[in-house]
């Protein structure tokens, strides 16, 4: 909601004035988040390779869901890996106003491509593009 750019305000509007329509618990204060854009950038995602795939059929979306791409109200254009299906995102670094909204303060230039695996956890000793062992 911090984003400030012409897709953001549309995204953050379109939300408000449905949370209105529909009477939403703080619809006198509507807000946007990380979680509801992944959300939204998802499901056109979605709709998107429906369209390729010409079908709801599962294994036909998911192959078409390969590579989609689509422009997030943050401006940045989010993919989805060819491989894992994880999003590529942007990263915003912010800090917290006293209005609960955010300064950015440093943002990359491009979606930052997921690690689908934490170096940092045990027993997550499998590489990127390895299939998980069970």
């Amino acid at each position: 909601m911090s984003i400030k750019n012409p897709a953001n305000a549309a995204f953050t509007k379109k939300w408000a004035d449905y949370s209105k329509a529909k009477k939403l618990p703080g619809a006198d204060k509507p807000l946007t988040n990380d979680p509801m854009e992944a959300t939204y950038i998802g499901i056109n995602m979605w709709k998107q390779a429906v369209e390729k795939a010409k079908s709801t059929d599962t294994d036909k979306v998911i192959a078409a869901m390969a590579g989609q791409t689509f422009t997030a109200p943050s401006g940045i254009t989010s993919k989805m890996d060819e491989k894992n299906h994880h999003l590529h995102k942007s990263v915003f670094i912010g800090e917290v106003k006293a209005d609960g909204q955010f300064n950015v303060v440093w943002k990359t230039p491009g979606p930052v491509k997921a690690k689908p695996w934490s170096p940092y956890i045990a027993g997550n000793d499998v590489k990127p593009d390895e299939p998980v062992k069970k």
